[in-house]
């Protein structure tokens, strides 16, 4: 039971809070506007009720105002707007008091599912691992439009190996080639120059990104869950930090199948009655794991059912190796079943990311002890 009468909804923007506070008990509804200011919202709602709660929506805004309120003793929680569903009638009726209004009577009724808040430690390390992967990002984008410049000029690396199958792209022969371009006009030349320099510089930024990565993911609170998730085959040092960083604490859902669904690779469904339809996944969820785990999960393709050999400077808890080792052979199994079926390979991939997920949420949770 909570200790208080009074629930406050914020509507937090950039750079102003709506705040409306109800009375549970007397149906009085009292609203203030603010400047993003902590302080003042906490003192208002201290003025009303010292036992106040608080919430607002996630959101862009994260989880800034919450951990500011908290520091200043106001009870606040982040409610998961993808868990709120408004009534059709307000969607005619939108506005900042009105939002606010509902999120103070949704948390008067315990109708709000409360987001998971990181610390400032974990939160620092999972900024890092998105600033990485959007660096990834930068570089794929900058090794297309080298590649598509070069090809608007009819330029195409096609150099072949004495065996006669076709180099690679982005090796020292591809680089060799694209040095040895020339172009009449020197506005192309330029452009050429930008280009090649735009992609080095976004592999060296790469680089430097995943060396820092790896360096938090040795500290003493990470190192033991990222070395024994990496017992998993298809899982690196970055990609098992993107999952512990990301997770936070594994043993926060209370199963496997709720950390699958927090990623999205639960299967959609609309039943009803004797009518029972399946779908593709969700895709409501985690996006940026979820697409590390189906990349990791092509590893299961053709990889051996045997455990994984640990990497310089390892070590993960000995009961946790142990249990990946049984995963990795049961993966490597279910992967060769479907396929075996007929299942088409995208579709046994994503079912592979959907099982691998789990068994690093059970690696995860033996290491937490939980």
């Amino acid at each position: 039971m909570l200790n208080t009468t009074t629930f406050v909804g914020l509507d937090v923007h950039a750079r102003s809070i709506k705040a409306v506070a109800l009375d549970a008990m007397t149906g009085e509804v009292r609203s203030a506007t603010f400047a993003y200011d902590a302080a003042a919202v906490a003192e208002w709602v201290r003025s009303l009720d010292p036992a106040a709660k608080c919430v607002y929506e996630s959101g862009v805004t994260g989880f800034d105002l919450q951990k500011r309120l908290a520091a200043l003793g106001v009870d606040c929680v982040v409610g998961a707007v993808s868990k709120m569903i408004k009534p059709s009638a307000d969607r005619k009726r939108k506005n900042d008091r009105n939002d606010a209004e509902f999120l103070a009577r949704m948390l008067s009724v315990g109708n709000v599912v409360e987001v998971w808040v990181p610390d400032d430690e974990c939160e620092a390390a999972r900024d890092l691992v998105r600033a990485l992967d959007d660096a990834r990002e930068d570089l794929k984008r900058c090794k297309q439009r080298l590649s598509k410049f070069l090809m608007r000029h009819g330029y195409a690396f096609s150099e072949t190996t004495p065996t006669g199958r076709r180099k690679g792209n982005w090796t020292a022969a591809h680089w060799t080639w694209i040095r040895s371009i020339s172009f009449p006009e020197k506005a192309d030349g330029d452009a050429l120059a930008y280009y090649v320099d735009a992609v080095r510089q976004a592999m060296e930024d790469k680089a430097r990104l995943e060396k820092l990565v790896e360096a938090v993911a040795s500290k003493p609170r990470w190192k033991r869950r990222v070395d024994s998730v990496r017992c998993l085959k298809g899982i690196d040092v970055t990609s098992a930090a993107d999952l512990v960083f990301e997770a936070g604490e594994f043993s926060r859902f209370k199963n496997a199948r709720s950390f699958a669904a927090w990623l999205g690779l639960t299967p959609s469904e609309h039943s009803s009655g004797e009518s029972v339809r399946q779908g593709g996944i969700t895709k409501a969820g985690n996006k940026h794991l979820r697409r590390v785990l189906v990349e990791s999960a092509w590893h299961y393709l053709g990889c051996s059912p045997h455990s994984k050999d640990l990497a310089k400077g390892q070590v993960p808890d000995p009961a946790a190796r142990r249990h990946a080792a049984k995963g990795v052979r049961r993966l490597v199994e279910r992967r060769r079943a479907m396929l075996e079926r007929g299942v088409h390979k995208n579709k046994a991939n994503v079912a592979t990311a959907r099982e691998l997920a789990c068994w690093c949420w059970a690696v995860g949770c033996m290491v937490e002890g939980a």
